[in-house]
């Protein structure tokens, strides 16, 4: 998956936008306004900051190389996940849903009603 597939990708899911609120290249993908994604479009390696369980976030480090505590966020509750190693799309596809559903579950009740009615 390259970083425009990935893009598609969470746009795709409901109530979703993107935005560069840190500067040009660090480009942000959220949910009813919160971040579910981060990655920068600089660099030479494509990599991406998902939200994951904590539980969920050792256990997808201990089993994969790919998978690393996020990188300059909340290393309990985010992943950095390498988009160009031997992780198959199907997972990586997996994880941003994970991310994406738990953001929507810290949603306010009045944003999560609002994203179902999308």
């Amino acid at each position: 998956m390259d970083v425009e597939q990935f893009r598609e990708y969470c746009l795709a899911k409901k109530g979703t936008s993107e935005d560069f609120p840190f500067d040009e290249v660090t480009l942000c993908l959220r949910v009813m306004g919160k971040i579910f994604a981060i990655t920068g479009l600089d660099n030479e390696h494509f990599k991406v900051n998902l939200k994951c369980m904590p539980d969920y976030a050792l256990e997808l480090r201990e089993r994969y190389m790919e998978v690393q505590p996020g990188w300059h966020m909340n290393k309990t509750n985010w992943n950095t996940v390498d988009f160009e190693g031997s992780l198959d799309e199907k997972l990586l596809r997996q994880l941003i849903d994970h991310s994406y559903d738990e953001v929507v579950k810290t949603l306010k009740k009045a944003d999560r009603e609002a994203l179902g009615q999308l």
